[in-house]
């Protein structure tokens, strides 16, 4: 897998690079801030993205605009968002927004490697990853949107389950539940919440975190979220 990475930390910068070379990807970039980024995805053509959400040089926001605006010129890239901690605003930008794979995790998820390897080729693969900190922070504000006040305390855990990247298979797993229950509990979940149900393990997820985020709503221009 091709790889570019946006940090400004050389430290942790280097890191990525090298576990991640370790783990047979190729690095074909390695930025310390977001110019030319850009111009770096149009020449390397990477299979993913990975972004600090804060880069020089105010060390704010600079990462979320920079995947926003690579979700808008190339919307099926994956891309992996590096957060010190949980910026459940920054996070719901980037749920809100259509587009492809997905992942939010927190830095502290780097130091297990072998797990942070696997959640990048999730991404990769297609599958939306994110922190379970961000989804209990995002989940907590349910009580802010009467719709999920319609879900029973199951269909709130199956929508936690999925939201963290889970499939229906491990969901039931976890719950010990049959398949077929789950998928019957997230019919209703969506049915719920006014979302048009969808196969896409991606979209939903997107669809249903969109939805509970209701701090102040999307970011301008992405009304649209993922059905």
């Amino acid at each position: 897998m091709r790889i570019l990475i946006c940090e400004d930390s050389v430290l942790l910068r280097e890191g990525l690079v090298r576990l991640l070379e370790d783990a047979g990807h190729e690095v074909v970039a390695a930025l310390p801030d977001t110019h030319g980024l850009h111009d770096a995805v149009t020449e390397h053509t990477p299979d993913l993205c990975i972004l600090d959400v804060r880069l020089p040089p105010t060390f704010t926001d600079e990462g979320i605009r920079a995947a926003l605006e690579i979700r808008a010129r190339q919307p099926q890239l994956p891309i992996l968002v590096l957060s010190q901690y949980v910026e459940e605003r920054y996070a719901s930008d980037l749920i809100a927004a259509q587009g492809g794979p997905l992942g939010y995790l927190l830095k502290d998820r780097v130091a297990d490697v072998s797990e942070f390897v696997v959640s990048v080729e999730r991404i990769a693969d297609g599958a939306t990853v994110l922190d379970p900190e961000v989804v209990a922070q995002l989940l907590t504000r349910r009580n802010k949107d009467d719709r999920m006040l319609r879900l029973t305390e199951r269909e709130r855990t199956v929508l936690a389950l999925i939201a963290e990247g889970k499939s229906n298979q491990a969901i039931a797993g976890l719950l010990f539940l049959s398949e077929a229950s789950v998928e019957k509990h997230i019919t209703s979940i969506f049915q719920k919440l006014g979302f048009e149900q969808d196969e896409s393990g991606n979209r939903r997820v997107l669809a249903a975190l969109a939805h509970i985020e209701n701090n102040g709503g999307p970011a301008a221009g992405q009304t649209g979220a993922a059905r």
